[in-house]
């Protein structure tokens, strides 16, 4: 059974303020400097501004930014690589859009790597037909794009509580009007505390974390699904969770956040091997080395089981010292780091879970099914990604659709403006999980719903985390939070998987191999009233 909503103390302090955006991510940060021209701006972030995924992101930006390309080939392989299950207009929007949101984050102060001729220098990844990816810092993206927009969050006049995990949505006469969060530090707002506001961004990032290896933070425990879930808010698609192929293998006891080894190094070249040294990509696509991920992914793990290998084997070493220190530093210092030297060996690389398709539904403008909650970022299911997204349109998704929220926002609130007291925060709903049941939760999630998924592992999964709901405790604090959170989310992926009788994008059944144009739509999960999810089939709208 699946809260409704988190058992917590009453709040001890209270906020008011305008609008409320959750997470430091590019998603959040856009929206919060844009949405200043709509009211006060509350940012919360679960910890230090800059912890999130977003400057982890080495690949870059896609948009059609060379005279050579456009925004309808950007959409082309957008639509492709997303296998039939993209909105075509909210793809538009992004494909249409990205290219000035894009300047916007320029004139904002952040620096991409630039050409001989002055340009932004492009490059390649998997799906793309054209070089379309801008990048900084060789191969650290989003750790410029995130100084450059905290750089303008420091100069904002924009209030910021940082180390806070938001727990509940408060509710106003059928709209959001706040959060309850608990504040994990020192000084006057410590503890359990209610920010009220006229409106609320879900920009909280991923869910990695429901899986032993990912790509993610730490904090990326998918709370803004599971508050938004229990705010009752549809949650779409959140089977299709796609694992990046090429992951720096540790070992078989490796759990956390793993290195990744962005797509970019086989866009200048690079090749995937197998342990006798032969490709084996070519065949599989007619992209090989550079098919989109899923496929690729599917081809490492079809690889490793054919031949009973741990790993695959990324052979950059034609790409020479000098393309490994200049483009590609971040990643040549983590293989360093672990003694593999690239230029002169090849990387061990496993898929790990790095990136949720689906998550909480929203339009064109960010909208939820919550009259005054909004999301966008990976939080966000908006219909560009599809069964799979392409690569590198993560940090665009986010500088588009955040920019279009706040846009939004002046008319949304001149429209509802709640009166009365917000209420729900505090309101008792089932106990909390014990803390052990993260590492229980994702033990469950790695062997029965990772990249490889059947009728009987999924069943499995699903009794297990059934199972797992009575382990509960009566201690409310972060990582019990964080616990039923993860509970929660792996419980949607796994009624999700289990009802999509298929293979599509990045959701592998083996039991039903092929893709079916019966499944030709989406997963639409709710909470129901006594816990329960409830996940309805949604024939897509062709346009």
């Amino acid at each position: 059974m699946i809260p409704r909503r988190l058992t917590a103390p009453d709040p001890g302090w209270t906020i008011d303020t305008d609008i409320i955006v959750i997470g430091s991510g590019v998603a959040g940060l856009v929206t919060a400097l844009r949405a200043r021209t709509a009211g006060r701006v509350l940012l919360v972030t679960k910890a230090l501004l800059d912890d999130g995924s977003t400057r982890w992101a080495q690949g870059g930006i896609a948009a059609a930014l060379h005279p050579d390309d456009s925004p309808e080939e950007h959409l082309r392989d957008t639509l492709t690589a997303g296998v039939g299950l993209c909105d075509d207009e909210a793809v538009r929007v992004l494909v249409t859009e990205g290219p000035d949101a894009v300047r916007e984050l320029i004139e904002l102060g952040a620096e991409f790597d630039r050409g001989e001729d002055g340009r932004v220098a492009l490059t390649r990844e998997g799906g793309h037909l054209k070089r379309r990816i801008a990048h900084a810092g060789g191969d650290a993206t989003g750790a410029e794009v995130s100084r450059a927009l905290l750089a303008k969050i420091k100069d904002s006049g924009i209030e910021v509580i940082e180390h806070a995990l938001v727990l509940d949505l408060l509710m106003e006469q059928g709209r959001a009007a706040g959060v309850t969060l608990h504040v994990m530090g020192e000084g006057r707002r410590d503890g359990v505390g209610a920010a009220r506001a006229r409106a609320v961004i879900l920009a909280t990032g991923g869910l990695g974390q429901v899986f032993q290896a990912t790509t993610n933070p730490e904090v990326s425990t998918g709370d803004g699904v599971a508050l938004a879930l229990r705010a009752g808010a549809a949650v779409t698609d959140l089977e299709f969770v796609q694992f990046h192929p090429t992951v720096m293998w540790l070992g078989p006891d490796a759990k956390g956040r793993q290195p990744l080894i962005s797509e970019a190094v086989r866009g200048e070249g690079a090749y995937l091997i197998d342990e006798r040294g032969d490709r084996f990509m070519a065949g599989r696509h007619p992209l090989a080395d550079l098919a989109p991920r899923d496929v690729v992914a599917k081809a490492i793990m079809a690889m490793m089981r054919e031949t009973g290998a741990p790993c695959a084997y990324l052979d950059g070493r034609n790409l020479g010292p000098r393309t490994w220190a200049n483009r590609f530093p971040t990643i040549l210092a983590a293989c360093e780091e672990h003694g593999i030297d690239p230029v002169h060996e090849p990387i061990p690389v496993i898929p790990a879970a790095h990136y949720a398709s689906g998550g909480v539904r929203t339009d064109l403008w960010g909208r939820t099914s919550v009259p005054g909650l909004y999301a966008c970022g990976e939080v966000a299911c908006t219909g560009v990604h599809g069964a799979n997204r392409l690569a590198s349109n993560s940090l665009l998704e986010g500088l588009v659709f955040g920019r279009r929220i706040a846009e939004a926002l002046p008319a949304d609130l001149a429209a509802d403006a709640p009166a009365g007291t917000a209420s729900g925060g505090a309101v008792a709903g089932p106990a909390l999980l014990d803390p052990s049941v993260h590492a229980d939760v994702q033990q469950v999630m790695t062997s029965c719903a990772g990249v490889l998924r059947n009728g009987p592992g999924l069943e499995r999964a699903a009794r297990d985390l059934a199972a797992l709901a009575d382990r509960t405790t009566g201690e409310p604090c972060t990582e019990a939070w964080e616990a039923t959170n993860l509970h929660t989310v792996a419980s949607l992926i796994v009624a999700a998987a289990r009802r999509r009788e298929e293979t599509r994008g990045s959701h592998w059944r083996e039991d039903f191999p092929d893709a079916d144009e019966n499944w030709l739509g989406h997963l639409v999960s709710t909470l129901a009233d006594d816990g329960t999810i409830t996940t309805d089939y949604e024939p897509r709208e062709l346009s």
